[in-house]
């Protein structure tokens, strides 16, 4: 489901992992490079670039033009270099657990994964199969008589973890972080915003997703010119529903995240759909109540119950059912599917391979159990207790900067500090692993197959309804490239398979380790404290910890950061198109104070280590090579629809800004790299941002 508060990740759009085995070298005092290992390539530099001038250029520039981005994918990176190795892992253990699976003890994860697989990769059956597998749901569709049977085939659907219109799972109560409620979350549009829908500067995409849905339903036997008309009337049933919804600035404030509500209130608000039925129908007991977290969105949906025509409501259920089912049918709804969302909206010129596509719903459904199989392969238990060593030190440091604040009163420096010693960081992996028990995967049939596991993980999450909170859970698998802060929490948590080089190495300096992770595990707590978490006490409620007088002073900086963003333009053919500063606020936040954090770590580090403190490598003195590896990090093609997608979509500003914007406000970097007032690195007075 959308989350109803989604954790705040170091970046998106970055599913798998590195298939190398991580580093295990203590964070604290890392062996020095030698001439045999190249921590840092500084060959890769272009010094035809000044630093101060463009500083992602000196490092990337070289890079970026030796790295086109494959044809199947949308950006090429340091983060997708990763993920692309660990593909190429992952594909191993999968193909080693399809070619056992028959032998393989029975009930295990091994054979769950290895069928699973297997059956993805039967081309043959799937193409014969065509779109047999959705039959049986358009006949129901096709059966609709009534607003009560549109209500109640919605419900009976999302009893089987295929939901209409709106989302629903767990998560924290934001008033009582210790139990979990429920949460209903607007959806049910199939472009990516309801900017796509109410702006003429999306006319092209609308009109390309009008034709889309045309096609699709073509796909199942419409006549054009039936379909043309349904396509009509879908659109104009989501833009109704656009209307109500909320924007993706207005959904990162808490307050629209969170509506409680009694199952009595929840009815007032959608007299067309019966709460009370819809959880029975889930098998869910609610006690007080639950989140009915948009209300204008859901009494929207409950207007279109009674006002749209039944013949619109069954071309919209009829799209989505086919629509959402097209990767897993043959290949003329997988061409149609990809011709759209990869190529028109991403710009991706080629699909995966099948192989690929296959594994990410592997990923998609059982994730965790690939995981548990993943960190056999590729993680040594001992990390855990190396890379904690590093967490310690890094949150050491954000503890030093809390008590020094110039801005802050001693009065909320008291709660942020509390906040500080409840962090729970988790590394690489669950302590307990998943039980799949529950789950039956037969050999042969993909579609069911990824139904059934579909199913039994929406039942294991709204079954955590009414229970006590796991902080010990994780939302992201082992083998994900990146790491994540939850609010509701109050857990930093970084995922074996991006600690590894270029984020974390073994054999290299201590400046490039806390550019690299060290600034990772920054980012990730200073997410405690930026625009949002900041709105989250050490419990993880939704709580004011803060003095007026203190919370203004914080917006106040904060808006320094969204107005720094709003300036910057990432595609020099359009000039109009801006990163939203607003929306990326909270990444921003958590970029400057991570790295400003890492910087921190390391001085202690090299106090203690006075001989690599003064030690240049390769040329460079362990503060540049701090910033360095932090810019590497941030190294990245992509394609220009994706980036455009992204300016819309995505709370995370482009890559090759967040090597720069950070940097150019801390006086270290200027100092490093012997930077003067002026240059466009050097941001001073009161265009140089603080906060944390």
């Amino acid at each position: 489901m959308t989350a109803p508060f989604k954790p705040l990740a170091l970046a998106v759009g970055l599913a798998l992992a590195s298939g190398f085995a991580p580093s295990t070298a203590s964070a604290a005092s890392t062996p020095h490079a030698t001439t045999a290992h190249k921590s840092f390539d500084v060959s890769e530099l272009d010094p035809t670039i000044p630093p101060c001038q463009d500083f992602n250029g000196f490092v990337n520039a070289k890079w970026v033009a030796a790295n086109p981005i494959p044809p199947d994918r949308t950006r090429w990176g340091a983060f997708d270099q990763l993920a692309e190795a660990s593909l190429n892992t992952q594909h191993q253990i999968v193909e080693e657990a399809a070619r056992h699976a028959a032998t393989a003890p029975a009930g295990s994860i091994e054979q769950k994964i290895g069928y699973l697989y297997a059956a993805g990769m039967d081309e043959a059956a799937i193409e014969r199969a065509s779109y047999q597998p959705i039959k049986p749901q358009l006949a129901q569709i096709d059966a609709l008589k009534s607003p009560a049977d549109i209500a109640e085939f919605i419900m009976q659907r999302f009893n089987e973890g295929d939901g209409y219109v709106f989302n629903f799972g767990s998560s924290a109560d934001f008033k009582n972080a210790k139990m979990q409620i429920g949460y209903a979350f607007q959806d049910g549009l199939g472009l990516p915003t309801r900017d796509y829908y109410l702006d003429p500067k999306h006319k092209e995409e609308l009109e390309a997703y009008r034709a889309h849905i045309a096609r699709t339903l073509a796909l199942i036997g419409t006549r054009e010119a039936d379909a043309k008309r349904q396509a009509d009337a879908i659109v104009a049933f989501e833009t109704e529903l656009a209307k109500a919804s909320l924007a993706p600035v207005e959904l990162r404030q808490p307050e629209n995240q969170y509506h409680f509500v009694s199952l009595d209130e929840a009815n007032r608000i959608t007299p067309h759909f019966d709460w009370k039925r819809f959880f029975a129908t889930q098998g869910v007991n609610i006690d007080k109540g639950f989140s009915l977290s948009q209300p204008k969105f859901f009494a929207a949906f409950d207007q279109q119950l009674a006002r749209a025509p039944l013949a619109t409501w069954q071309a919209y259920l009829r799209f989505h059912t086919v629509d959402s089912a097209s990767p897993l049918l043959s290949k003329p709804f997988q061409d149609n599917h990809f011709e759209f969302y990869g190529k028109t909206l991403a710009g991706q010129p080629e699909q995966k391979p099948r192989w690929k596509r296959v594994l990410s719903t592997v990923n998609g459904t059982m994730g965790e159990a690939l995981g548990q199989l993943y960190v056999k392969t590729a993680f040594k238990p001992e990390a855990k207790q190396r890379a904690q060593t590093l967490v310690d030190n890094v949150r050491n440091a954000l503890k030093a900067r809390i008590q020094n604040l110039d801005w802050m009163s001693d009065e909320t420096k008291a709660k942020a500090l509390a906040k500080w010693e409840t962090f729970l960081p988790k590394i690489g992996y669950p302590d307990k692993w998943r039980d799949w028990s529950g789950l039956t995967i037969k050999p042969g049939d993909y579609f069911d197959d990824v139904q059934a596991a579909t199913k039994f993980d929406y039942h294991y999450d709204i079954a955590k309804i009414g229970k006590p909170t796991d902080r010990l859970e994780w939302g992201m698998t082992p083998q994900t490239v990146n790491a994540y802060y939850s609010p509701t929490e109050n857990t930093i948590n970084f995922p074996a398979a991006i600690l590894q080089p270029p984020f974390f190495d073994a054999a290299g300096d201590d400046a490039i380790n806390y550019g690299g992770i060290g600034a990772v595990i920054g980012h990730e707590a200073t997410h405690g404290f930026d625009d949002q978490g900041s709105q989250f006490d050490g419990d993880g409620n939704n709580t004011n910890w803060w003095t007026p007088a203190d919370r203004a002073k914080f917006e106040a900086r904060a808006a320094k950061l969204v107005e720094q963003f709003n300036e910057y333009t990432p595609i020099k053919s359009r000039p109009d198109l801006h990163v939203n500063g607003k929306l990326t606020l909270g990444e921003n936040i958590a970029d400057l104070g991570g790295l400003n954090v890492a910087y921190d770590a390391l001085q202690a580090a090299l106090k203690s280590n006075p001989q690599e403190a003064g030690a240049h490598i390769d040329g460079y003195s362990q503060d540049q090579r701090f910033f360095l590896n932090w810019a590497r990090v941030w190294r990245a093609n992509i394609r220009e629809k994706q980036l455009i997608l992204s300016l819309n979509t995505d709370p995370h500003a482009p890559a090759p800004l967040r090597a720069i914007a950070a940097p150019s406000n801390m006086d270290a970097f200027a100092h490093a790299f012997q930077c003067k007032p002026g240059d466009p690195m050097v941001r001073t007075g009161d265009k140089q941002v603080k906060i944390w």
